[in-house]
């Protein structure tokens, strides 16, 4: 943005979104028409680069805070306020419409500050100084008798130079004092006698006379009135302004606006943003989404691009996996960060987006405690989590990057996996939910709308190369030991790690029984994919009795039942 006004109403609309997609449209329009008129919008720009914080000056005004130089700003921003309002008029959008009817160019508050106060005046208001010649008829009369005040002093010490002969007399002034003859030492016998002493220093005698006392009240009695007239003419001008505040405010709103428009237009054109389409399916589809912060740190194209659906049916939560530092945060966060911005009015980073509205946008993101209030790392992350349990509802958009990190495995892949069933059976809203518990992919085939997710990794031996490409699917591992080797560990630990990683997989429960059928935990969960009369037939088989041939027999019922 240009103006302080328009971070600040930026900032604002980030911080509150719109949910009307009629307003959200308006902005979209105005946006679209700044850019097919690009001349137009940065000579707009142009215009605004040298308005002040009028808002700020405005307040001032109100405390009666405000000095001659505030004044020169307000004047200066009011100059620009004519050409903008002129460029408005050339919009067709309906929201360009509206600010050029709001908008008041305040020429006559121009006038007023242009006429009266002088270019570079001083900071303060009681020092003077501050109107121009010809503005205010008694304050020039007593500046021209101020300022032959000092012709007088001139005149008189050229006098009494001649007079008494001594050739370093000088007329100076403090305020103690006022003014005086100052006599060095050397010349103390050609002071004359009618000559009254006022203060003996160490190298110097000073001195008054009957005539310098009474050019003294002349010139100190106008000096005085005149900064007490100046300050009380400025005091009237302020208020003066104060009176129009509303016009002043309902103005700067406007250049507010125009500037946040022309700062999000000038963006969109820069960074290639798209425009979005808002649908009413409770879709979010995005082709090529990029991230809009990272990309602007990344050098020659280096970010990839992805994309993402969600919906109210088969696609609710996309449970995304893979390693660390493989770009899974990146990928959740612009999606959100696309979602918020197309409902600032903002283009967006994308090919193609075409959006349905969202009320909210929960994250559960990072891992921070508050140790000042006794909560943990933990407990941060249920109270967020709850906090989201709680308030979103099915129009909401939710990111969860890890939950239940904060315990021990099993607790925590049972929290996550909770959340993740009361989110889908009871909540119903669009959630991306990244993990490391790969337990958790086998929910799309228990739980309806649940798709797996995975960031594309290429590994060679022991090394990885992160592809950022985010494709369907579970991930085939967590990398996390080749992530610690690309982190710096030392070369041992990574050996030291590989071997008890092995060692672990061998010993595990179950690890070599993978493929093994348990016919206990069939019949416990009664599994909807296995037929009870398959588990009858194994049930009532007597193994110690069968032949080859009749085992083999027997493998193909079972096959054939299963289809």
């Amino acid at each position: 943005t240009k103006t302080a006004m328009g971070a600040r109403k930026l900032r604002a609309s980030i911080e509150q979104p719109l949910i009307e997609e009629e307003e959200i449209l308006a902005r979209y329009d105005a946006i679209e028409e700044l850019n097919a008129n690009v001349i137009t919008r940065e000579e707009i720009r142009e215009y605004l680069n040298p308005v002040y914080d009028l808002e700020r000056l405005l307040s001032k005004i109100s405390y009666r805070t405000v000095n001659p130089r505030d004044m020169i700003a307000l004047e200066s921003s009011l100059e620009m306020l004519p050409a903008i309002r002129m460029l408005l008029g050339n919009f067709k959008a309906p929201l360009f419409k509206d600010l050029y009817d709001k908008m008041d160019a305040l020429e006559d508050i121009y006038g007023w500050i242009h006429s009266a106060i002088e270019e570079e005046p001083p900071i303060s208001v009681r020092e003077g100084g501050i109107f121009k010649n010809g503005y205010h008829e008694e304050i020039d009369k007593l500046r021209q008798a101020k300022t032959e005040g000092k012709d007088w002093l001139a005149n008189l010490e050229a006098k009494e130079k001649e007079h008494t002969g001594i050739k370093n007399l000088r007329i100076k002034y403090n305020k103690v004092f006022g003014y005086y003859f100052e006599v060095t030492k050397s010349f103390l016998d050609q002071v004359p006698e009618n000559w009254i002493r006022k203060q003996t220093l160490t190298n110097a005698e000073r001195y008054t006379t009957d005539e310098l006392k009474e050019m003294e009240d002349v010139i100190l009695g106008a000096e005085d009135r005149l900064y007490n007239l100046e300050y009380a003419v400025f005091c009237e001008l302020r208020d003066k302004i104060f009176g129009q505040m509303k016009r002043i405010q309902d103005t700067a709103s406007v250049i507010a606006f125009l500037d946040m428009l022309a700062s999000l237009a000038y963006v969109a054109e820069h960074n290639q943003y798209v425009r979005p389409t808002i649908n009413h399916n409770g879709s979010i589809t995005i082709k090529e989404g990029r991230h809009p912060v990272i990309e602007q740190m990344m050098t020659k194209d280096m970010f990839i691009a992805n994309d993402t659906y969600l919906d109210d049916d088969t696609h609710r939560v996309v449970i995304i996996t893979g390693p660390n530092m493989a770009g899974k945060s990146t990928y959740m966060r612009q999606t959100a960060l696309i979602s918020l911005m197309a409902q600032i009015g903002c283009f967006v980073p994308a090919k193609e987006a075409d959006l349905s509205l969202v009320d909210r946008i929960f994250t559960r993101v990072g891992a921070s405690d508050d140790l000042a209030s006794g909560q943990s790392t933990f407990m941060v992350e249920m109270t967020e989590v709850a906090e989201i349990l709680q308030r979103a509802t099915k129009s909401s958009l939710v990111i969860l990057d890890e939950i239940g990190r904060g315990t021990s495995t099993f607790d925590g892949m049972s929290i996550a996996r909770a959340v993740v069933e009361y989110i889908c059976d009871n909540i119903g809203c669009k959630t991306l939910f990244a993990t490391h518990y790969h337990e958790l992919t086998s929910m799309d085939q228990d739980v309806d709308g649940i798709k797996n997710y995975n960031i594309a990794v290429k590994k060679r031996g022991e090394d990885i190369t992160f592809l950022r490409r985010i494709v369907q699917g579970p991930a085939d591992d967590s990398y996390g030991i080749e992530v610690a080797k690309l982190a710096g560990l030392p070369e041992a630990v990574i050996k030291r790690a590989h071997a008890v990683l092995r060692q672990l997989e061998a010993t595990a429960p179950g690890a070599n029984k993978a493929m093994q059928l348990d016919f206990e935990t069939v019949e416990a969960y009664n599994n909807p994919t296995v037929p009870s009369e398959v588990v009858d037939k194994l049930n009532s088989l007597d193994i110690e009795t069968l032949t080859p041939i009749e085992a083999l027999n027997f493998l193909y019922e079972l096959k054939q039942a299963l289809k």
